[in-house]
């Protein structure tokens, strides 16, 4: 059975992955079961938005896991997250069971019927596995004949997809996503409606800009809420000599919960990848055992977690199909999954999540190989900045620094990649990188130096971090008094990879910024004539040839 996915940037060809296995390791069967859960997904929203808003909006307990089930679901779709076929199914049972509940209630409320009642989202019926895997090949990105049309409903959609996990992480900590749940079932549902013209569909793409950054703000919030605000700190990349725990991923409950569990028992904790920026925050300081970061990006783990010799566990995306050498190690946790890797559980409501099983694992293995030594520095999210800020204007004023280039996103296998090292090398000593996510790999470690005490490189933190960017930018705007953004000698150098990219830099499009180099590659999702509003609109352009690329952001082109 065939696929057709060209979600992420490494879409084969830059057209898209339609064999039996995508470029991200995921086979077939489980990338169209995925097509299928979103389009039961937009199935059971047909109903669920019917229901009066008061209903929608409640803050019981119920309607909380109904937005739990929702962003979960969603976010499992996304790349590198979720590999396992029995989750897929197990997921579109349950979400069509949820929609004939839906079906029901808004009968037994008398509620007339919309248009979508009929849509075959909202009657399909599958009953064995063969009846999933027949119907998926007939409800992915391809049944849109338009090709305009279908490209602007997959930025809307993975937009969502981004949006999910950000709102999923803050849900988790408590923060309530009403409001940008309700807009993702919006924003699906439009989706299946052919009476949408290409230029209804480009206004809900700015609006799904706006939803991201409220996606963002609701994560930072929640956060910074729980655990402060990250601050100034050098991070230790070397190892010491006691059995250890990696953790991956961007979730911060699971970070604090595994601390306070491995406290007192002898075992380390290492962040690898998108888990480094834990090290910022003020409440895991005070963990003795809590090490630092250990290795680089996520695309290095088949590498890195070979030599880390200890325990493993992914929280969220990005998980590379592990290998026999090491997949006893790893566990997977929260929307997390692959098949024949042991998965930890949500806890019942009010009880902890259980990493006991990981610890006594650990206690068994080796430290770690240690594969470098030394510190790096980062912390430097829109508060620390804002307490730097008099030192850093009065930089700018006087000349010391001559331009932000802000270079966040996502890193990956492409070998395209060593563009934004070479960026980061070419750029004048006057300049300074504002980075988020796991991009900063290709630059962080570099020996770059600091204008006036000020690092070249300031590292906001994850990819959601890049709100903290955005909020430095405004603020600068603010300060120096300009009326537009792009008046700011702030240029964008962007690297993507997944959907909390594109998430991303639908906010950032929503705020108005203009002039954005993309790369490696332009998405193969984006048709000619979407490229085209886009430039028209945004000045969105490639990334290009590094000397010429670095010259024409000095001169704010």
């Amino acid at each position: 059975m065939g696929m057709f996915c060209y979600q992420c940037q490494e879409a084969i060809g830059n057209k898209g992955c339609a064999y039996a296995k995508g470029a991200c390791g995921k086979t077939a069967d489980v990338a169209n079961l995925q097509d299928l859960l979103l389009y039961s997904l937009k199935g059971m929203m047909i109903f669920r938005s019917k229901a009066p808003l008061e209903v929608r909006k409640c803050y019981a307990d119920v309607c909380n896991e109904m937005d739990r089930f929702i962003l979960e679901k969603v976010f499992s779709t996304i790349t590198n997250a979720n590999f396992d076929r029995a989750y897929f199914v197990k997921a579109i049972k349950e979400t069509i069971e949820m929609r004939e509940m839906g079906k029901q209630k808004t009968a037994e409320m008398n509620m007339p019927a919309g248009k979508f009642d009929t849509h075959d989202a909202a009657t399909f019926t599958v009953s064995t596995e063969a009846e999933m895997e027949a119907k998926a090949l007939s409800v992915g990105v391809l049944r849109t004949a338009d090709e305009d049309i279908r490209s602007l409903r997959e930025l809307i959609t993975l937009g969502v997809k981004g949006m999910a996990a950000y709102a999923d992480h803050a849900l988790r900590l408590g923060k309530e996503v009403k409001e940008i749940v309700m807009f993702m079932e919006k924003a699906l549902l439009a989706t299946i409606d052919d009476s949408l013209s290409v230029n209804d569909l480009i206004a809900l793409v700015m609006e799904t800009g706006k939803y991201s950054v409220d996606a963002m703000a609701a994560l930072d919030e929640a956060n910074t809420t729980a655990y402060g605000n990250p601050e100034i700190t050098e991070v230790n990349i070397g190892v010491r000599n006691n059995p250890a725990i990696l953790i991956s991923g961007h979730d911060l409950k699971d970070m604090e919960q595994l601390l306070k569990q491995t406290e007192g028992t002898g075992v380390d904790v290492y962040t690898h990848s998108e888990m480094l920026p834990a090290n910022y925050y003020p409440a895991f300081k005070k963990y003795n055992h809590f090490v630092g970061n250990y290795g680089n990006a996520w695309w290095k783990q088949d590498v890195e977690f070979e030599s880390f010799n200890g325990a493993i566990i992914l929280t969220t995306n990005c998980l590379v199909p592990p290998k026999e050498s090491y997949k006893n190690r790893v566990f997977t946790t929260n929307v997390v999954g692959f098949d024949g890797v042991k998965h930890i559980p949500d806890p019942q409501p009010g009880m902890p999540k259980d990493f006991s099983e990981v610890i006594r694992l650990a206690k068994t293995l080796p430290s770690p190989t240690e594969i470098e030594t030394g510190k790096i520095v980062g912390g430097f999210a829109h508060a620390q900045v804002f307490a730097l800020a008099d030192k850093v204007v009065e930089a700018v004023k006087s000349g010391a620094i001559k331009r932000f280039v802000v270079m966040g996103g996502c890193d990956g296998r492409h070998k395209e990649r060593n563009y934004f090292t070479q960026v980061a090398e070419e750029l004048p000593k006057d300049t300074i990188i504002l980075t988020a996510g796991c991009a900063k790999y290709r630059y962080n470690k570099l020996q770059l130096g600091d204008i006036g005490g000020i690092p070249r490189v300031l590292d906001a933190g994850q990819c959601n971090d890049s709100y903290s960017l955005a909020v430095i930018a405004l603020k600068l705007k603010e300060i120096f008094g300009v009326k537009d953004i792009n008046e700011l000698p702030i240029s964008f150098d962007i690297a993507w990879y997944e959907q909390k990219a594109v998430t991303v830099l639908l906010a950032l499009l929503f705020l108005g910024v203009k002039g954005i180099r993309l790369g490696p590659t332009l998405p193969a999702f984006l048709s000619p004539n979407v490229v085209k509003v886009l430039v028209e609109n945004f000045n969105i352009k490639p990334i290009g040839e590094v000397k010429a690329d670095v010259e024409a952001m000095m001169a704010g082109r």
